[in-house]
């Protein structure tokens, strides 16, 4: 069978989505993996929220072989994902007003701790009060989301802001608005959507830059080993004895 070509041009399209993520969102990616070195430094904790398929990249983080062991899942019941039947009703979720408030009053996020929070778009209720509540508790917020939206669509937030407008740092996907990168001639949708391949790269940039910094601070980095290697295991298990207290998916 010959190649295809349209699978081809998105290969492509990523690509060049990562090289201007990795040309252009160098220092912001420094900075938030700055914040996370604090925080570990300082221990206190780290949070990675997202709604839908922007949850894809925050659970990428969470329990990782080659990741930061204190990176802990913000879970919004009925939003990690497509969990939930209708899968039209997670959507619907994220445009409900007070829920963010509601699930990080009753999270153990308090004051110096970090929170990543993932949305493409930025627009909807739940992300945008999320980096509101956080910050007034005293979180440092870093929004990953795609500038493009806030030029191109409207926010669907009370106060017409979005993500981006409540962040300590901001790093930009460059995802179009629409997140579809190839059309063709006979399909009437634009398709091939690539923001969680980019998305899922600028988080593990992110973690290594935090390594990098907390190496340079005279820290050792608590990351986890693969379990399909001998010895990951028993090092993992030192790795969340010792951080206990600050890793929360292991009750």
């Amino acid at each position: 069978m010959s190649e295809s070509k349209l699978a081809g041009q998105f290969f492509d399209a990523a690509i060049g989505l990562l090289q201007r993520v990795r040309d252009e969102e160098a220092d912001g990616i420094a900075a938030a993996g700055g914040l996370i070195a604090d925080a570990v430094a300082s221990g206190n904790r780290l949070f990675a929220f997202g709604a839908g398929h922007s949850s894809l990249p925050a659970q990428d983080v969470v329990y990782r072989a080659g990741g930061l062991a204190l990176m802990n899942f913000l879970a919004v019941p009925g939003t990690a994902g497509v969990d939930v039947m209708p899968a039209t009703l997670g959507s619907a979720l994220e445009r409900v007003d007070g829920l963010a408030g509601a699930v990080l009053d009753s999270s153990p996020a308090t004051a110096g701790d970090v929170l990543v929070i993932i949305s493409l778009s930025g627009r909807n209720s739940l992300p945008v009060e999320m980096a509101l509540n956080a910050r007034a508790l005293g979180l440092k917020v870093v929004g990953v989301t795609s500038v493009a939206y806030t030029t191109g669509t409207r926010s669907r937030h009370a106060s017409g802001t979005f993500l981006k407008d409540h962040c300590d740092v901001v790093l930009d996907s460059k995802i179009a608005v629409g997140d579809a990168e190839l059309t063709l001639d006979g399909i009437e949708a634009p398709f091939a959507p690539a923001s969680t391949v980019v998305t899922s790269a600028i988080m593990q940039a992110v973690m290594a830059a935090a390594a990098e910094q907390l190496v340079a601070r005279g820290i050792e980095p608590p990351l986890l080993r693969s379990g399909n290697v001998d010895g990951g295991h028993e090092w993992n298990g030192r790795v969340l004895t010792e951080y206990g207290d600050r890793i929360f998916f292991r009750h």
